[in-house]
């Protein structure tokens, strides 16, 4: 999907689905989830290298809109972007789509905080940087097109 950097894939599972048989509306918070850390790890080094230096990155906020159910066994492509980085805080966006239609979207929206204090911690140089090259890169390829 144009804009976003990266993709990843997720099968409905029966057990994330209600009793309508559509996947469950909480369950799009942890595809976002899932989006996100291996965002992470694709980009930037992981979650883990950011535990390392003590720092956690903590979620404020999120929103999620639902367009059209999801289904056991459909499988979905969840496209993640992050930006807004200033000081602490950071957002993710997200899309959802099946089949090329996108089918939910929304963001969540983080600080950094030091691990032991939970105090807020201007977002690591490094992963500013990984951060501004991957959706750069996601930019340009787009303007290409």
């Amino acid at each position: 999907m144009e804009g976003f950097p990266f993709t990843t894939e997720v099968g409905v599972r029966f057990a994330e689905t209600d009793a309508q048989g559509i996947a469950h509306n909480s369950i799009y918070l942890v595809w976002f989830e899932l989006a996100r850390v291996e965002y992470l790890a694709r980009f930037a080094g992981g979650y883990q290298a950011l535990r390392d230096l003590g720092i956690e990155a903590l979620v404020l906020e999120s929103h999620v809109r639902y367009l059209k159910p999801a289904r056991f066994p459909d499988t979905v492509r969840i496209h993640a972007r992050c930006g807004h980085v200033r000081g602490a805080r950071f957002r993710y966006e997200y899309a959802v789509e099946r089949d090329g239609e996108r089918i939910a979207d929304g963001w969540t929206g983080h600080a950094t905080v030091e691990a032991r204090t939970l105090r807020p911690t201007r977002v690591p140089t490094y992963l500013r940087e990984a951060i501004a090259r991957a959706e750069s890169a996601s930019s340009a390829s787009s303007a290409e097109a």
